[in-house]
């Protein structure tokens, strides 16, 4: 899992694996978690999928103004770092072995850091007409409304358009089922798609309808309401 921020505490007092550390030892503050962050199913370590999940997650915390700032010159302010407190990925690939272990860790790790984000990114290549059994493995670890309150874009990545359903008919309702909001249809990627320039406009378009549904949702998961007609500074600053 490649984590943007300084770590919250590990319940357990020790390093997880996955980049977290126990909190300072004179109580101060941590620093928030996560609010958008790119959950990847693909059993190959940096797949193409986790590239193109990293792209639309980038893209989505611009459209929701949770992107990285400039640093302000002479700033102590941590939220005006070039580097963004708000944004990690979790690409299951690095976690897979210990998934189905009777004692995870870092999968456990991974799914505190996942039901306590704004936003997710989901994103699976389709294998079988359906999202990958590692993606399944982990959403298995969580109970009942395991998601409630989380916003998810499921994403799915195939080699065939005749996929492109597959996100809709197979993962939503798992991500519906767990208590996610999913306020949009699944993004459908063809491999031929993911390309950077190509990719970028078609996550754009899909943004041109998504983005409104995307923005109201995010805005009521952290309790804030926000007119369809604007793009959300406000939204930021209540999640910083």
């Amino acid at each position: 899992m490649t984590q943007h921020q300084a770590p919250p505490t590990d319940p357990a007092g020790a390093d997880s694996g996955l980049g977290y550390r126990p909190g300072p030892a004179d109580g101060s503050p941590l620093p928030p978690r996560p609010t958008v962050v790119t959950l990847v199913g693909n059993p190959r370590p940096g797949s193409r999928t986790l590239g193109a999940a990293q792209a639309v997650a980038a893209r989505v915390a611009d459209h929701l103004g949770l992107a990285a700032r400039p640093a302000e010159a002479g700033s102590t302010d941590p939220a005006s770092s070039p580097i963004s407190p708000t944004t990690a990925t979790i690409d299951l690939a690095e976690i897979a072995a210990e998934i189905l272990t009777p004692v995870h860790p870092r999968a456990d790790a991974a799914r505190e850091v996942v039901a306590g984000a704004t936003v997710v990114v989901v994103a699976t290549p389709v294998y079988k007409g359906s999202y990958t059994g590692l993606l399944k493995a982990f959403l298995d670890l969580y109970g009942p409304d395991g998601l409630a309150g989380v916003v998810v874009v499921p994403v799915v990545v195939s080699g065939n358009p005749a996929h492109a359903l597959a996100g809709e008919v197979h993962l939503r309702p798992l991500l519906v089922e767990l208590g996610a909001t999913v306020p949009t249809r699944t993004l459908a990627l063809l491999d031929s798609q993911l390309g950077e320039a190509e990719l970028a406009s078609t996550v754009d378009a899909w943004l041109d309808r998504a983005g409104g549904p995307l923005l109201r949702a995010a805005s009521a998961a952290v309790g804030q309401d926000v007119p369809t007609h604007q793009t959300a500074p406000e939204l930021a600053e209540v999640t910083r």
